[in-house]
């Protein structure tokens, strides 16, 4: 069997789906050859939050570190990939019975959603049980293949207070479609900017074939 890397990371562009109020992608031209100049040079516009992207601490707590400042360790390594087959969130049920790893990764129907066009509002999400079992089995980050790992409508952010309040590490946005169940080497790379509560990442998993 060989071993292939998967790309579970959505493609920057402006059709991009973001989520409601956070800034659209934009890719702009700079400069052109075609246009006469010496070289083609793109200016990007976008959030820290958009695509595939991974949540600091500080995204949700002000005393939290900031991503410049988190474990890059967790970057990189095993990775359990739980399938959640039902639309309905994943709940500390969901996780009866199951093993964990300091890396965990949600499949889910989500899967299924394009990643462009209109935000939509239901999606499966972790509710605050499940982010306290995290908890409980030393997960140190946890990736859902949607814009957030909380409810849309959930008010109070337990989901996201749970997780990032131990310095759990949030991947966002992965595409898991086609990605097996079970445990695979996994590998993040979110781009290096200081002092900043988050920003978009490239995603790879690793399945053999």
């Amino acid at each position: 069997m060989s071993r292939i890397w998967v790309d579970v990371s959505a493609p920057l562009n402006p059709e991009l789906t973001v989520w409601p109020g956070d800034p659209p992608v934009r890719v702009e031209a700079a400069a052109r050859i075609q246009h006469g100049d010496e070289v083609n040079l793109s200016h990007l516009s976008l959030s820290a939050h958009a695509g595939t992207h991974m949540d600091a601490p500080w995204h949700f707590e002000d005393d939290g570190v900031s991503l410049d400042r988190v474990d890059t360790d967790l970057f990189f390594g095993d990775a359990l990939v739980i399938e959640h087959h039902i639309p309905g969130p994943i709940t500390a049920a969901s996780l009866d019975g199951i093993d964990l790893l300091p890396r965990v990764l949600f499949k889910t129907p989500n899967s299924n959603l394009p990643m462009t066009g209109p935000f939509r509002k239901e999606y499966v999400s972790i509710l605050p049980d499940a982010a306290q079992r995290l908890i409980d089995g030393g997960v140190r980050l946890v990736g859902i293949d949607y814009l957030s790992v909380a409810p849309f409508d959930q008010t109070d952010q337990a989901t996201h207070h749970i997780l990032l309040g131990h310095e759990v590490l949030l991947v966002e946005g992965l595409r898991m479609k086609g990605i097996t169940p079970g445990v695979h080497p996994f590998i993040a790379l979110p781009l290096p900017i200081t002092g900043t509560d988050g920003a978009p990442c490239r995603a790879f998993i690793a399945q053999e074939q």
